[in-house]
């Protein structure tokens, strides 16, 4: 049975509650930078310009970590500007060079690696990492549809770039990381199939056919079409990672606030997938975020609101905004694993009922080594 609505939050009071749980001051004056164009009197603790020096390493710190440093910086430095702040303001719009001058050079990178597959004859597109802009990603990653073989080549003949050692999570979902020489970020190609353990190949055979040219500064890319980036944040959040950084919600309510969403493709492609509650819980929660630090949340249809099964009242804060994996994550994961088995879909069935076992063998990787890395 679907669940109730998600309802909309209104206006948030003064002072603003403290949300979601776990929340520090550092992660409420980042979501005000980001999503209240009203940021009150400097009066408010929670005042972006009221933060301690050790507070703006902090803060700096969590910007980084949840790739929002240049949208939330941007307006932090416009009201230090306002209010005749000079330091604040020199703070932030170093860092925010800083930040320009790691994006241009991993896009001009991104721009090579494009013209080498081409030159290859490999199709590939972006996926997720320019979701973004104006911030990026920590790494970067790629889909294309060509043989492993072929993409491996590719890398290794034209930028000398070495395989960077490969997890049990990674040999299932079928993509490999390369280490370029001169760019710090990783390059993480997916290789013809989706999800955590490789399980989706109909979403994956249809992402080059949709994707669309968009221009980044001064780069071209080929990337994802809107609907295929909520399924790939839904894929990531809702029955990978099982949190949220705060780029997804920004990412997410951007894109569904400047471009149509054709409901009807997303809903046909999700359910065929299994997925579709866990999308639609996914634009709850992103709607009910952003709902808390402005006056309403995303204009969001009736056809996601009854599917969604939770929203952004399940969320607290550990670094990242997480959802709880009991109950909610396992019957989200039960539901995509009994469509895939209804729809007869052997391969990505028995592929996804590996998935318990690997989460299992990461927690125990992680007991024992500290890190999960060589698992998930």
């Amino acid at each position: 049975m679907s669940a109730q609505p998600i309802q909309t939050a209104t206006a948030h009071p003064e002072p603003l509650a403290a949300y979601p749980a776990g929340a520090t001051k550092c992660l409420t004056v980042l979501s005000r930078l980001l999503f209240d164009s009203d940021t009150g009197e400097t009066a408010d603790s929670s005042h972006p310009l009221n933060l301690e020096p050790d507070e703006l390493d902090k803060l700096l710190a969590l910007a980084d970590s949840h790739h929002v440093v240049i949208r939330a910086l941007q307006p932090f430095q416009r009201l230090a500007e306002k209010a005749d702040r000079p330091a604040l303001s020199a703070w932030a719009s170093s860092a925010i060079q800083r930040e320009h001058i790691r994006i241009e050079n991993a896009l001009t990178f991104l721009e090579k690696i494009f013209n080498a597959f081409k030159t290859e004859g490999c199709s590939v597109m972006v996926i997720k990492s320019l979701d973004h802009w104006p911030d990026l990603g920590s790494d970067l990653d790629l889909f294309s549809p060509a043989k492993p073989t072929d993409v491996i080549r590719t890398m290794k003949r034209h930028f000398n770039a070495t395989l960077a050692p490969r997890s049990w999570g990674d040999r299932l979902a079928n993509k490999w990381n390369f280490v370029i020489p001169g760019l710090n970020e990783l390059v993480e190609v997916h290789v013809g199939r989706l999800g955590q353990t490789g399980e989706h190949t109909a979403i994956a055979k249809s992402l080059i056919g949709r994707s669309r040219s968009l221009e980044f500064g001064w780069h071209r890319f080929q990337v994802t079409a809107p609907e295929d980036r909520l399924i790939l944040s839904t894929l990531q959040r809702m029955y990978r990672h099982f949190y949220l950084r705060l780029c997804d919600v920004a990412d997410t309510a951007c894109l569904m606030e400047n471009d149509p969403i054709d409901y009807g493709y997303l809903h046909s492609a999700t359910e065929a997938a299994g997925i579709w509650k866990g999308t639609a819980t996914f634009l709850a929660i992103v709607s009910d975020y952003i709902a808390h630090y402005r006056s309403g949340g995303l204009d969001l249809p009736e056809i996601v609101r009854s599917a969604a099964q939770f929203g952004g009242e399940q969320l607290t804060f550990q670094r990242f905004l997480r959802i709880p994996i009991m109950p909610h994550s396992v019957r989200l994961y039960t539901s995509q694993l009994s469509r895939l088995a209804l729809r007869g879909e052997v391969e990505g069935t028995l592929r996804l009922s590996l998935l318990p076992y690997l989460a299992t063998a990461a927690v125990i990787e992680q007991k024992i080594t500290g890190s999960d890395k060589g698992v998930w």
